[in-house]
């Protein structure tokens, strides 16, 4: 393992992916053209069906989305736009590349959350992407008064660095730029010292019981160690995607919105049990 990452990154268990593994990301070209169909067939139905019929049930908590590493908020856009046919209000988390401190990520995604909150009056769920979902569990872990639930996709929280090398590298060139003075960008204290410790250790901790998880991983990933993003505190989902078809296959979007519906359902269960 390189020595950009802390060793305490890759626990025993878990390996980087190999180049082989890399190669099924191709797939996500059938991704994308799987979604682009299905953006068709979405919009002929809509056409076809008359405008009063066409309003759906609005779910009652609002979705964050946040992006994986160095990925943004147009990366989402497609499961976005997915979950809002179902009935949910999402919102950006206004990350345009995340490739900055982790830390500071969260702190960015947790006021965003605050006002989210304070403006519905509820609680939120949280759909993270990769890191973003890693972000996410970390944020429900401090406050589980703002979060009422989390779907994690392809986010290796047990084993932060069972990557592919490639992102490695691309860890050390930010690394380098962090350290001749641009701004904005993850310095070697996020991988390896107490800025990485404190993001690592927070993820670990357990989620208070009213805040539900659902992690979504497969087993073709080519960028993550799939093993890694089944957290024991979470309900683990098996799709068929590459780790970047996770944000754009429709078939993973109808899986998204699923948990999150049955997220939604079991939260008001408690809710109700305790109020009784």
């Amino acid at each position: 393992m390189s020595d950009v990452l802390a060793s305490y990154l890759l626990p025993d268990g878990f390996g980087r992916p190999a180049l082989a593994a890399l190669l099924r990301e191709g797939s996500v070209v059938t991704e994308a053209g799987r979604l682009a169909v299905h953006r068709g067939a979405t919009r002929r139905t809509r056409r076809r069906t008359p405008y009063a019929s066409r309003s759906v049930a609005r779910a009652a908590e609002p979705v964050l989305l946040v992006p994986g590493f160095m990925a943004g908020d147009w990366t989402l856009t497609q499961m976005a736009a997915g979950l809002r046919e179902r009935g949910f209000r999402t919102y950006r988390s206004h990350i345009h590349a995340n490739i900055g401190c982790t830390l500071n990520a969260a702190a960015q995604v947790e006021a965003h959350l605050e006002r989210i909150a304070e403006r519905r009056g509820s609680r939120v769920q949280v759909v993270g992407h990769s890191l973003g979902g890693m972000i996410a569990r970390g944020i429900a872990v401090r406050r589980p008064d703002l979060v009422s639930g989390i779907v994690t996709m392809g986010s290796p929280m047990l084993a932060p660095a069972a990557h592919h090398k490639l992102l490695t590298r691309g860890v050390s060139v930010l690394n380098r730029l962090s350290a001749v003075g641009v701004p904005g960008v993850m310095s070697q204290e996020c991988v390896s010292g107490s800025c990485a410790e404190i993001s690592f250790m927070e993820s670990r901790q357990s989620l208070h019981e009213s805040v539900a998880m659902t992690n979504i991983y497969s087993r073709r990933d080519g960028i993550v160690d799939w093993r890694a993003c089944i957290d024991p505190d979470g309900v683990a989902v098996e799709v068929r995607a590459s780790h970047i078809g996770l944000a754009v296959d429709p078939r993973v979007i109808t899986v998204v919105g699923e948990s999150l519906l049955q997220q939604s359902s079991r939260v008001s269960v408690l809710s109700a049990v305790e109020t009784a």
